[in-house]
């Protein structure tokens, strides 16, 4: 095992009205809201379910593949020096422009080219 799953992300024109949606439909607690990034959790801090504001933002229209699903998983880790290698020697892809040094999270793509984050230090 690399990292342990941290939350589940999705995209949205809003954060925080798709947040008020998911608190009267799950339960979980608003945990933190930054205007742009809002996390939900359970009792005791898991499961988290995260929503990030979206410029521009084009929902999906199911099943039509031109307006494709978004989201992606947030996986925590201990140390990133070990787990990117690991991943990167899984398949996965490095991505730019997501993440870096010391920002706490990078973002990588699977080998099918779905995003996913690593993330470190987080709460």
């Amino acid at each position: 095992m690399i990292g342990r799953l941290h939350a589940v992300v999705l995209d949205c024109p809003d954060a925080g009205k798709l947040a008020e949606f998911y608190v009267e439909l799950t339960g979980l607690r608003w945990a933190d809201d930054d205007g742009y990034w809002v996390t939900l959790a359970g009792e005791d801090g898991h499961p988290r379910l995260c929503f990030q504001s979206v410029p521009d933002y084009q929902p999906p229209q199911w099943p039509d593949a031109d307006f494709p699903q978004q989201a992606h998983l947030d996986i925590e880790v201990d140390d990133i020096r070990e787990a990117e290698p690991a991943v990167l020697k899984l398949g996965a892809t490095l991505l730019r422009g997501g993440g870096g040094r010391t920002s706490g999270f990078r973002v990588y793509a699977d080998p099918a080219g779905h995003p996913f984050c690593l993330v470190w230090g987080q709460d």
